[in-house]
């Protein structure tokens, strides 16, 4: 049964920033964002693993989200180092990812502003790219 747990270990969840600056009232134009990953490894094997969102629509509100979580990988040394580093690339990734979306409709789901829903992103290719 110990063998269905994953090593990869969240350990806390934090949002580092969210603002929303309004530019003006609810129009036509579409989001426009880009989202980016930043990976840090600190003390004691914990790694640092932030998303940034950063959108505009144009005429109505800018926007920026920062979640970072901070995990640890159980039995490190026991993986292979691409594991590991898979792990916190993409799992760490995917793990995150809904935290995000949910803040960012929250955040928009405002008077005078069209709730946004994040598709799903395939991780694996955002990496690859």
């Amino acid at each position: 049964m110990s063998n269905i747990y994953s090593s990869l270990i969240l350990q806390k969840l934090v949002f580092d920033e969210i603002r929303f600056e309004r530019k003006g009232f609810k129009n036509e134009n579409e989001l426009k964002f880009d989202l980016k990953v930043q990976i840090g490894e600190g003390e004691d094997d914990t790694y640092r693993v932030m998303l940034i969102l950063n959108g505009t629509k144009q005429d109505e509100y800018d926007i920026i989200i920062r979640i970072s979580g901070f995990f640890k990988i159980d039995h490190k040394d026991e993986l292979e180092n691409k594991m590991a580093q898979d792990l916190i690339n993409r799992n760490a990734v995917a793990i995150l990812m809904p935290y995000l979306r949910s803040e960012l409709t929250l955040i928009t789901a405002q008077p005078e502003t069209d709730s946004v829903i994040l598709p799903a992103f395939n991780i694996n290719n955002m990496f690859e790219k």
